[in-house]
């Protein structure tokens, strides 16, 4: 899959689940890592990139529809979730997929749509507690 086509200067435009905020996420290097650099107004969130084919196996896996539970860094996750698994010890990173210390939550809402997007997975739209699952 390759996520090297967007820019800074061309980034997808996309919506969280709700459909309640827009958001930009395009690619980038930062210390030899590929990044989804994902700017929310003026805070800026930095994903590692491996996140969305590691994500995607995870909901191949699961086989069904898997809750988001999008949360702040400093909230816990609810078990079980997307989120959940985007910070975990046992995910293939070892834990957090976010890279900004303070700002490395909200996995479950910025990475979901950007999956949708590439055609990797469905996604629900209800104003609250949405799932995914993999295509």
């Amino acid at each position: 899959m390759n996520l090297l086509n967007r820019t800074k200067d061309n980034p997808w435009l996309l919506k969280t689940p709700p459909g309640s905020s827009e958001y930009t996420m395009h690619m980038d290097t930062k210390d030899g890592l590929e990044v989804i650099v994902c700017t929310v107004g003026k805070t800026v969130l930095l994903y590692d990139a491996r996140c969305v084919e590691h994500l995607h196996t995870m909901l191949k896996t699961a086989g069904d529809w898997v809750e988001l539970g999008g949360a702040d860094e400093q909230k816990p996750a609810a078990e079980g979730t997307v989120e959940a698994w985007g910070r975990s010890e046992t995910n293939p990173v070892g834990g957090w997929y976010g890279l900004k210390k303070g700002l490395r939550g909200r996995f479950g809402v910025y990475i979901p749509p950007l999956m949708e997007e590439l055609g990797l997975c469905e996604l629900e739209h209800n104003p609250r507690n949405n799932r995914m699952r993999a295509k």
